[in-house]
């Protein structure tokens, strides 16, 4: 039986390669107009970085006069890094896209069911547009103003050059790991019909387990074991100590995979998610 090059693009012929462009390009075109809608909000910008500056100097504050008080084995300088590249990235976690929750609100989920693109992509795409948008724009000032501040307020460069790379590379996974889980909560919405307690619940296991509330490089090494296996951990934890040191270059054999492990079970339980609502999707509104 020969197959529809429209659904399923075949690239050892033209046809199918054509096709197969035409398919990235449809997602290169959604993730470009995401990303230019994020760039209007350039007063919520502003008054995030004054907010997560204002955040990170108090917080740095506190771990300053713990390190005064009673000394800890890691270095304060680690620490203070850790804190401003959490504050940076912070709407790399806690950022959703509302249009998505109203369309399944009112209904207008429908008209996306039509589009002749897969529905679970579509919005994978259009929330990595917006996390990766919005921590760029917030990011890079926040670290140009951290790498200012003196010695014990300010953000300290990378451990090395292979440790950025391997810092950059574990931040890209964990922007996986992070939408993944955003598209999980999403298709739990198709069936509650309410985002609010799920969403809820994430933030909270999100901001503890990804070391936003307390670097995880605090907890006791017990803990670490643990806490360091779960998807929360390669969001920004991961990137977080390549960048520092506190991993060393010999451990992205191990860390790596692990991210991109939990990358493809998230992204496989999402869609399995997605692809089971879609056949009992009861449209609500008009």
């Amino acid at each position: 039986m020969k197959r529809n090059s429209l659904t399923s693009p075949d690239k050892g012929n033209p046809s199918g390669r054509h096709a197969l462009r035409q398919h990235i390009s449809m997602y290169l075109s959604i993730f470009r107009l995401r990303g230019n809608m994020e760039l209007q909000y350039r007063g919520a910008m502003v008054g995030g970085i004054v907010c997560q500056t204002f955040f990170g100097l108090i917080l740095i504050a506190l771990y300053r006069a713990l390190y005064d008080t009673r000394p800890q084995t890691l270095p304060l300088q680690n620490v203070v890094t850790y804190v401003w590249l959490q504050q940076a990235f912070f709407r790399m976690l806690l950022a959703t896209d509302g249009d998505l929750s109203d369309k399944i609100l009112t209904g207008g989920i429908a008209y996306d069911l039509c589009r002749p693109a897969d529905l679970y992509s579509l919005y994978f795409v259009r929330i990595m547009a917006q996390k990766l948008t919005g921590s760029l724009m917030r990011g890079i000032p926040m670290m140009l103003i951290a790498f200012l501040l003196p010695k014990g307020w300010g953000a300290a460069p990378p451990a090395s050059l292979p440790h950025l790379f391997c810092a950059l590379f574990a931040l890209f996974l964990g922007l996986v790991c992070v939408c993944a889980l955003e598209n999980i909560t999403m298709g739990f919405t198709m069936l509650t019909l309410d985002p609010r307690g799920l969403q809820g619940m994430m933030h909270l296991l999100m901001m503890i387990f990804a070391g936003n509330i307390l670097p995880l490089t605090l907890f006791p090494d017990s803990w670490q074991k643990i806490i360091t296996c779960l998807p929360f951990a390669q969001m920004l934890d991961a990137p977080i100590r390549f960048y520092t040191g506190d991993y060393a270059l010999a451990d992205a054999g191990r860390i790596l995979p692990l991210q991109a492990l939990w990358a493809v079970l998230l992204i496989f339980s999402g869609r399995f998610l997605w692809k089971h609502n879609q056949k009992r999707l009861v449209l609500q509104g008009g």
